[in-house]
């Protein structure tokens, strides 16, 4: 079977200080799909320790008791860089809106997934998670999600939840502005895309379809 590695964020305010986070549906539900097929999940963070939870994104009784494993891992995450990743096939970002802060601009980041991009492993992202690639770049300048087709939170649902003012940038723009050929669902609706080894999707409701994709490509 497969091993792979999360990457959450370790983000937890706004630009205005409402809390934010992880938003915790885009972790447990790939989470769980992954683990009940056999495959080995490592769960990691940015800069490591507790992972910072979007409180808008808190889980009924009901889906606590579901998620109750992928949960409980948040309490104490290692931070990505201090893991060895050669032996991981698949590494997968969470969204939640602290990964517009923490993840376009982390060097160490970015040169992990150009290493998993290189060696054929895959890359997936969901929600505000492809946010990383605004800030990915080749050495020659050009820009990684450049003509790659994805899809990722919509400009119009960072208007549906008032987040617009509350953002470094918008997502959809940054990433067509970079060359990315972004497809874009209505508001709320499942959406995922593979892209060769890249598998993105655009909201919360987009996490199973992400998990299912990357499934298949494992």
């Amino acid at each position: 079977m497969s091993k792979i590695l999360f990457i959450l964020t370790s983000h937890d305010r706004m630009l205005n200080g409402e809390p934010t986070g992880l938003w915790v549906e885009e972790h447990a539900v790939p989470y769980n799909a992954f683990t009940k097929a056999g495959h080995e999940v490592v769960v990691t963070s940015v800069a490591g320790g507790k992972v910072p939870v979007d409180p808008k994104s808190t889980p009924s009784a009901e889906e606590a008791e579901k998620w109750a494993d992928a949960i409980a891992v948040l309490a104490d995450t290692p931070a990505f860089d201090t893991l060895a990743t050669d032996g991981f096939d698949a590494v997968y970002m969470p969204g939640g809106h602290g990964t517009v802060f923490d993840m376009p601009y982390n060097k160490k980041l970015h040169d992990l997934l150009f290493h998993f991009d290189a060696t054929g492993r895959v890359i997936a992202s969901v929600c505000h998670a492809p946010a990383v690639f605004a800030g990915m770049r080749r050495t020659d300048g050009t820009p990684f999600i450049a003509g790659r087709t994805i899809a990722a939170f919509t400009d119009a649902e960072e208007r549906a939840v008032d987040g617009v003012e509350k953002v470094p940038f918008l997502l959809e723009s940054r990433l067509k502005e970079l060359g990315a050929i972004h497809h874009g669902a209505a508001d709320w609706s499942p959406n995922a895309i593979q892209d060769g080894r890249l598998v993105t999707g655009q909201n919360p409701q987009s996490s199973a379809a992400v998990a299912e994709l990357v499934l298949r490509l494992l």
